[in-house]
């Protein structure tokens, strides 16, 4: 047992030797392989190395020979711009020698010729000196004393030049302030540009038939007395065809009756209680027309916050005229005008429109009140609360007092505008004569008066005076004593302007 141990024993230890020979065998033969493949690698490696180097030397001296070309081209460049360069300084330095060179001539010539003009100014004091001398000899003044003469005559004559040019001026200034003037109202009026509406007396109904007359004057004339009575209006039936014609200086009344007249005549049932009834529902209607027309002027002058009552009366103006114009429609025209004008000078334009519109309102009642339409306008606008300025403008619209604010002036100018603009009014060309010859007649008849002539439409009176009899001081109290005699005699549209002069004439003949 012991031997079969020993015989593996010894066969396993000669296996265990031959593995290990054949083991040491495969390693070297491993080592040999890697140590040849290391040295294959090595080799490649360095042939790779060699090879990039002498690639990149290559590269490098292309690098270098490129760059060198650059450097030299621009170095070229440069130095051919520096030749260029080193040219144009050859040029400018000879140019500034040149000029160099004529200006030192310049300064020798200069420098001889204020010599010159040195010894000619020496030269010439001394003939100066001379000249005062002689002068002082001839007119026996000293220097000092001529010049003090020669200072106070420049001076007196400045002083006239002066006073020329200043009255100049105020006349240039004047004459500016007369053509802004007129522009301004030339403006005025043609912006606002209102219609006027011309009204009679008189209302012409025109009749279906002939037939409606007899119907109208009803059995024994009770329907025409009937309609008069409760109007107030004289119906004229004549031998004109298909018409009746009221007559009635209250344009109010007329128009209820010409209402109720249209109303009858189409209604056809003509007899006193129903002409009563129409003419209750007539003067209904031209309430309503007068409240309209009331609110129309209000609302088209842009006039707010009126008293209920002062806008009634604005609309009963509506059938109010005064020489053949609406008083309405003036009052409407005043306030755009004055409104423009206020704008035009920089005021208050509104305070302006408000008291153009009511500078008339006592015309709404004047046939129906004691005193002019001034005082009952005034004191229509103190009951309802308008503001002094405006009460104060109506008063002073026709230079009864006098006008103490620019309101007050504007209404006064735009009124005048107004009322005296081509068209606006009208009256008989035989009255209006009769007046102009009666406004020179006054004028005339005064003692003192020389001469008189009723100018711009009878608006305005010129008064020549003789001066041997009235002086400065007496022409003031003859205007007025002449403004009154017009007042009591005379009955005119507005105001009159009484242009009073006074010449004295020194006539004389060379020989």
């Amino acid at each position: 047992m012991i031997g079969y141990i020993i015989g593996a024993a010894i066969v396993g230890l000669v296996i265990g030797v031959v593995l290990m020979f054949i083991y040491c065998n495969i390693s070297k033969q491993t080592v040999n392989d890697a140590k040849r493949e290391a040295e294959s690698i090595k080799n490649e490696a360095e042939e790779s190395a060699a090879r990039k180097k002498r690639e990149a030397l290559l590269e490098a001296k292309e690098e270098i020979h490129k760059n060198r070309a650059d450097l030299e081209r621009e170095i070229k460049e440069r130095r051919g711009e520096m030749s260029k360069t080193e040219r144009r300084l050859t040029q400018k330095e000879e140019t500034l020698d040149r000029k160099t060179d004529a200006a030192d001539k310049k300064n020798e010539e200069l420098t001889r010729r204020l010599a010159n003009v040195q010894k000619s100014r020496e030269e010439a004091e001394q003939y100066k000196q001379q000249q005062l001398e002689r002068l002082e000899s001839i007119s026996g003044l000293t220097r000092d004393e001529a010049k003090q003469y020669l200072v106070d005559s420049i001076e007196q004559e400045a002083q006239h030049d002066a006073a020329i040019k200043l009255r100049e001026i105020q006349q240039q200034t004047k004459d500016d302030a007369e053509k802004y003037a007129r522009e301004v109202i030339s403006s005025a009026i043609q912006r606002c540009a209102a219609d006027h509406v011309a009204e009679a007396t008189v209302s012409v109904v025109p009749l279906p038939n002939d037939e409606m007359k007899g119907r109208i004057i009803g059995r024994e004339g009770r329907n025409i007395r009937t309609l008069e009575t409760l109007t107030g209006v004289d119906l004229i039936i004549d031998d004109t065809p298909e018409a009746i014609t009221l007559s009635c200086f209250d344009p109010v009344r007329r128009e209820v009756a010409r209402l109720t007249l249209e109303k009858l005549i189409i209604d056809g049932r003509i007899h006193p209680a129903r002409i009563e009834e129409m003419v209750e529902k007539s003067r209904r209607e031209v309430d309503q027309i007068i409240k309209q027309e009331g609110e129309r002027a209000v609302l088209e002058t842009g006039v707010h916050g009126l008293h209920p009552e002062l806008v009634k009366l604005l609309g009963r103006m509506r059938y109010r005229t005064s020489y053949g114009q609406n008083v309405l429609q003036h009052s409407i025209e005043v306030s755009h005008i004055a409104g423009i004008l206020a704008g035009e000078l920089g005021i208050n334009a509104t305070q302006a429109k408000r008291a153009g519109l009511l500078h008339d309102i006592g015309k709404a009642v004047d046939r129906e009140m004691e005193g002019s339409h001034v005082d009952i306008g005034v004191d229509l606008c103190k009951r309802y609360h308008e503001h002094a300025d405006i009460v104060h403008a109506v008063q002073a619209h026709h230079g009864d007092i006098e006008a103490k604010t620019l309101v007050a002036c504007l209404v006064q100018a735009a009124d005048a505008i107004s009322a005296a603009r081509p068209g606006a009014r009208r009256e008989n060309l035989e009255a209006y004569i009769k007046r102009l010859e009666k406004l020179e007649e006054i004028a005339n008849t005064t003692p003192g008066v020389s001469s008189s002539y009723a100018i711009q439409a009878g608006r305005e009176i010129r008064i020549i005076v003789n001066p041997e009899q009235v002086n400065d001081s007496q022409m003031i109290l003859l205007s007025r004593e002449i403004a009154k005699k017009i007042e009591d005699e005379l009955e005119y549209p507005g105001q009159i302007k009484i242009n009073m002069i006074r010449e004295t004439r020194a006539v004389e003949y060379a020989k």
